[in-house]
C-alpha cells in the first residue's frame, strides 16, 4: 500500500458525526483551516434536541459557533474565515491558529449519476469536489467517522481521513497490561537489594535499570523454579523501586466472600481490588475471565464485613446488543435491572447457602440491600461518598463520559471499571478510542490506581472453546 504524503496548505471539511462525537474538534486541527458545509449545520440543528450525549455535544458545538460568530462581527469577516484561537483565553481548549470557513454561497458541483445530491453525504462529496477544482494549491481533506462516506470519497478522488484526535494508541497491542514477567535470574542484574518486613508484609528495595519501565502498582512476577516471586510495585523513582510481596488468594484460607483465585491474573486482580490505598482499578478481559465475580466478591467483603464502604453502586451504559426492546416501566432501579443480568448471575454464585430455597432468597434480598443500581443518565452533579462504584461494560463509554463518571467520586470512594474492548457496541468507538482504553492509559502512572488484563477464561470449557474458535 502506498502512503500518500501531504505537504503545503490544507483545508479540512468536517462531517457532522465528527462534531457530534467531539465538540472541540473545531479547535483540534492546529494551523489548518476548517470548512463547514451548510448541510452539516442543518444536520446539527436536527440533532440538538434530546437528553442524549450526542444532543448535548451538538448544543455545545452550537455554543462554540455562536461565540466565534460574535468575534467575527460582520458578514465580510465570516466570508474571509473566522480566526480559530481558543474561544476563551482562560479556557482549557486546545489552541488553534487556522480559520473557520462556512459555506456562504451555493456551490455548484457535479456528481456521478449514481450519486444524486439529495442526500447529505453526497452533498458533502459534491462540495469537496468543487473545492478541489477551485482551490488548486490547497489539499482538501474530508474528515468523517463514517467509513462508507470515506470509501465513496476515495473512489471519487477525494482525500479522506478518520478523526484521530480521540485515538489513545496507534495499536491496541501497546495498551498497558498491568503486569510484567521478569527473567528467572533478574536478581543477578540488580545493583542493590534490601529487604524488610512491616506488620507481616515483606518489602524489597531494589536498584537497577529494570525499574525504568515499571509503573506504580504494577504487578511483577517470576515463574522460575527457584527465586520465584509475585509482587506489586509500590514506590518508584528513576533507578530504585520498593516492591511488596502480594497476598496469595489461591488458598481457601484467604478466600474473598468464598471466592479464590484460579489463575495468576485473578490473584493480581484481587490484590488490587482489596487494597484500600488504591482508589481506581480497571479490569480488562474477555467473557468468562471473572471480572464481575471477583469485583462483587471484593465489594461485598469490604462493604459488609470490613465496613470500609457504605454501599455498592453498580452501573453500565445501556447499549443493546440486538434490537432495542423499547421503554421499560418502573423506577430508575427497576428500569436498570434487565441490564444488570451479570450482577444477578454472579450473586447466585456468591450466595451459597445450605438453608434451602427460602434461605437463599433471604440472603439474596439481604445482599441486594447493599447494592444499588444506578443509571448513567442521572450521574451528572452527584457526589458519592464512601461508595464502592462498579462501572460495567465500560468499553462502550467515550472518554468524556468516563471522565464524567469518575469525577463523581468523593472521599473514601473506590471506582472499578470492567470491560472487554473486543466487544464494543457503541457507534464510532473502536478499541483505540474507547473510554476504557483512555483511562487505562491515563491512570497507569498514578500511585493510587491499578490495572490488570485477565487472560484466561474460567467460566466453562464450552465458553473457553467458543471464545477461541468462534
Amino acid at each position: 500500500m502506498i502512503k500518500r504524503v501531504i505537504t503545503g496548505k490544507r483545508l479540512f471539511i468536517l462531517d457532522t458525526n465528527v462534531l457530534m462525537h467531539d465538540p472541540t474538534a473545531l479547535f483540534r486541527f492546529d494551523e489548518h483551516d476548517i470548512f463547514l458545509p451548510m448541510v452539516v449545520l442543518e444536520e446539527l440543528d436536527r440533532g440538538k434536541k434530546g437528553l442524549s450525549e450526542v444532543s448535548r455535544n451538538v448544543r455545545q458545538v452550537s455554543r462554540f459557533l455562536d461565540d466565534l460568530m460574535l468575534q467575527a462581527g460582520d458578514t465580510e469577516a465570516i466570508a474571509s474565515g473566522i480566526p480559530l484561537p481558543s474561544v476563551n483565553a482562560n479556557s482549557d481548549l486546545p489552541k488553534a491558529s487556522g480559520r473557520l470557513f462556512f459555506q456562504t454561497t451555493l456551490i455548484a458541483h457535479e456528481l456521478p449519476k449514481e450519486l444524486p445530491g439529495n442526500q447529505a453525504d453526497n452533498a458533502i462529496l459534491g462540495i469537496a469536489i468543487s473545492l478541489q477544482q477551485t482551490m488548486k494549491d490547497t489539499t482538501i481533506t474530508l474528515v468523517s467517522k463514517d467509513i462508507n462516506l470515506r470509501i465513496k470519497a476515495t473512489v471519487l478522488g477525494i482525500h479522506s481521513e478518520d478523526y484521530y484526535n480521540d485515538k489513545v494508541l496507534d495499536d491496541i497491542d501497546l495498551l498497558y497490561r498491568g503486569s510484567t514477567e521478569l527473567k528467572a535470574d533478574f536478581w543477578d542484574d540488580l545493583n542493590r537489594l534490601e529487604s524488610w518486613t512491616d506488620e507481616g508484609r515483606t518489602f524489597y528495595e531494589i536498584e537497577g535499570d529494570i525499574v525504568k519501565d515499571w509503573y506504580p502498582n504494577q504487578l511483577i512476577y517470576s515463574s522460575g523454579e527457584t527465586n520465584s516471586i509475585e509482587a506489586v510495585v509500590r514506590d518508584i523513582t528513576d533507578s530504585t523501586a520498593n516492591i511488596e510481596l502480594i497476598h496469595d488468594y489461591h488458598k481457601e484460607s484467604h478466600a474473598v466472600w468464598g471466592i479464590t483465585a484460579r489463575n495468576r491474573e485473578q490473584n493480581f486482580a484481587l490484590n488490587l481490588l482489596m487494597d484500600p490505598e488504591i482508589d481506581f482499578v480497571s479490569l480488562l478481559g474477555q467473557a468468562g475471565t471473572g471480572k464481575t465475580l471477583l469485583t462483587l466478591a471484593a465489594a461485598l467483603t469490604q462493604t459488609i464485613e470490613h465496613k470500609r464502604y457504605a454501599e455498592i453502586i453498580m452501573t453500565r451504559v445501556t447499549v443493546p446488543v440486538g434490537e432495542d426492546i423499547g421503554f421499560l416501566p418502573g423506577t430508575e432501579e427497576e428500569k436498570m435491572t434487565p441490564w444488570m443480568g451479570a450482577l444477578m448471575d454472579n450473586l447466585e454464585v456468591l450466595n451459597k447457602t445450605d438453608a434451602g430455597e427460602w434461605g437463599r432468597q433471604a440472603t439474596n434480598d439481604l445482599l441486594q440491600r447493599w447494592i444499588k443500581i444506578r443509571s448513567l443518565n442521572f450521574m451528572r452533579g452527584r457526589t458519592f461518598l464512601n461508595r464502592f462504584i462498579i462501572i460495567d461494560e465500560a468499553q462502550n463509554l467515550t472518554s468524556k463520559q468516563m471522565k464524567t463518571l469518575i469525577t463523581r467520586s468523593g472521599p473514601g470512594t473506590k471506582v472499578i471499571c470492567l470491560g472487554n474492548i473486543a466487544q464494543i457496541d457503541t457507534p464510532y468507538l473502536s478499541e483505540t478510542t474507547s473510554g476504557l482504553t483512555y483511562v487505562v492509559d491515563r491512570f497507569k502512572g498514578w500511585n493510587h490506581s491499578g490495572h490488570i488484563t485477565l487472560l484466561r477464561g474460567e467460566r466453562s470449557r464450552l465458553a473457553d472453546y467458543a471464545s477461541e474458535n468462534l
